[in-house]
């Protein structure tokens, strides 16, 4: 189980480790259950913490003390996971639809690691069931759909649900 998708720089995955089982005891959750995945630079993570308010918070350290965050390069709020096959993951989405508002736009964001399904398929298919208007450049929602081999992970979040350390760090200099 994961409900948070870390990368980080190859050959630090230990270091990382290390730094998300202190900031997610600092955010209070001292059983976290970390997997340095067979993947290179990439970390999973189940906290028993929400994993969206778990980005927000660790977004806040970085405004507060930029360095206080060295490894952790994303951290994605995963909110379900299902086997890596089309239609698992296209009724997965369609059973999360409803988080996207009847106004709201949406664009796929699919990431793939060790698999060769079709994200295209995917995108047809999800896009035929969901009617809301996507928009590629300023979506309120985001369908994130990580795939990491066999599993993938799913969410429906904003974009700035997610977080990249460098894009965090470049906005305070902005």
């Amino acid at each position: 189980m994961m409900n948070l998708i870390v990368t980080c720089a190859r050959h630090l995955e230990g270091e990382t480790e290390d730094e998300l089982i202190d900031i997610l005891d600092e955010l209070g959750d001292s059983d976290v259950k970390i997997v340095v995945s067979s993947m290179s630079g990439i970390i999973t993570v189940q906290t028993k913490l929400d994993p969206i308010e778990v980005v927000k918070k660790i977004k806040e350290m970085v405004l507060d003390e930029p360095w206080s965050i060295r490894y952790c390069l994303r951290i994605i709020p995963i909110q379900k996971i299902v086997e890596t096959k089309i239609d698992e993951i296209e009724k997965m989405i369609s059973s999360m639809s409803e988080q996207i508002e009847e106004k709201e736009s949406y664009r796929i964001l699919i990431e793939k690691r060790n698999s060769d399904i079709s994200s295209k398929e995917i995108i047809t298919k999800i896009a035929n069931r969901i009617k809301n208007k996507v928009s590629l450049d300023f979506p309120d929602k985001v369908i994130l759909i990580e795939i990491l081999g066999i599993v993938t992970g799913i969410s429906i979040i904003k974009k700035s649900d997610i977080l990249s350390l460098e894009k965090t760090k470049r906005s305070m200099s902005d």
